[in-house]
C-alpha cells in the first residue's frame, strides 16, 4: 500500500532509528539543483538526455516494483532520458537496510544489478530475504558487507539528503517520479511515454 504523509513520517521516524544522528528538514527550502545533480546519486539512460527522470523509491513498494518495468523500458527505447535514483526508504526498518545494501553495491559497479533484483522480488522483504535476493543476483556479498561498513558515512549522508529533499517537496509516498517540470505516481509505460513527451513540450516552450 502506498504510504500517506503519516507513514512517510513513520518512516522517518524508521530511518533515524537506523542511522545515528539523522536528522531531516521539515518542509525546508527545495534545492534543484542537489535533487537533481547529486553527484553521488545513482543514475542509469543517457547522462546528457534532453528529459532527466528522477524516481524517489522504497524496495518494498509493490507499486515501485510494478512501475519498475515499464520505466526501465521508456528509459531504453527512448535513449534521450537520464534517470535518477533516489533511495527513500519509508515503508520498513527492512527497507532502510535494502537502501543502504544498494548504495554499497556501486563500489563494487552493481548498483542497477541490485537494484533491479529487489524491484523483481515479491512482498515484503526481511532483511535475510533481502541478502538471499542479492546474493542470487550474483553480488559478492562479503565484500558488499566490507564496502557498506567502509562508506557507511557516505551512505547515510546520502539517505539523509534524499529524506530531506523529499520533505522539503513534500512528497507523499513511493513511487514518486519527477520528470521533468512534472510529477506523478506508479505509471505503466505510456504513461511514461505521455509524461515524457509533455516534458518535452514544456520545456521547447520556455
Amino acid at each position: 500500500m502506498q504510504p500517506d504523509r503519516r507513514a512517510v513520517l513513520a518512516g522517518l521516524s524508521l530511518l533515524a532509528a537506523s542511522l545515528p544522528g539523522f536528522a531531516f528538514a521539515q518542509s525546508g527550502e527545495v534545492d534543484a539543483e542537489a535533487i537533481l545533480n547529486d553527484p553521488e546519486a545513482p543514475v542509469a539512460g543517457n547522462p546528457a538526455g534532453d528529459v532527466t527522470i528522477v524516481a524517489f523509491l522504497d524496495y518494498n513498494c509493490p507499486y515501485c516494483r510494478t512501475s519498475a518495468p515499464d520505466l526501465a523500458r521508456i528509459v531504453k527505447e527512448d535513449g534521450k532520458i537520464r534517470l535518477v535514483y533516489k533511495e527513500w526508504p519509508v515503508i520498513t526498518e527492512s527497507s532502510v537496510y535494502a537502501a543502504q545494501l544498494a548504495l554499497a553495491a556501486a563500489h563494487q559497479g552493481a548498483y542497477q544489478r541490485v537494484h533491479d533484483a529487489l524491484m523483481a522480488s515479491k512482498g515484503r522483504l526481511s532483511k535475510e530475504q533481502i541478502s538471499a535476493v542479492i546474493g542470487k543476483a550474483g553480488i559478492d556479498l562479503t565484500r558488499l558487507q566490507a564496502d557498506l561498513d567502509t562508506h557507511a558515512d557516505k551512505i547515510t549522508a546520502q539517505l539523509r539528503r534524499n529524506m530531506a529533499q523529499a520533505d522539503s517537496l513534500g512528497l507523499q509516498g513511493t513511487p514518486t517520479y519527477l520528470v521533468g517540470p512534472f510529477r506523478t505516481s506508479t505509471l505503466n509505460y505510456a504513461g511514461f511515454k505521455q509524461v515524457v513527451a509533455d516534458a518535452r513540450k514544456k520545456q521547447a516552450a520556455q
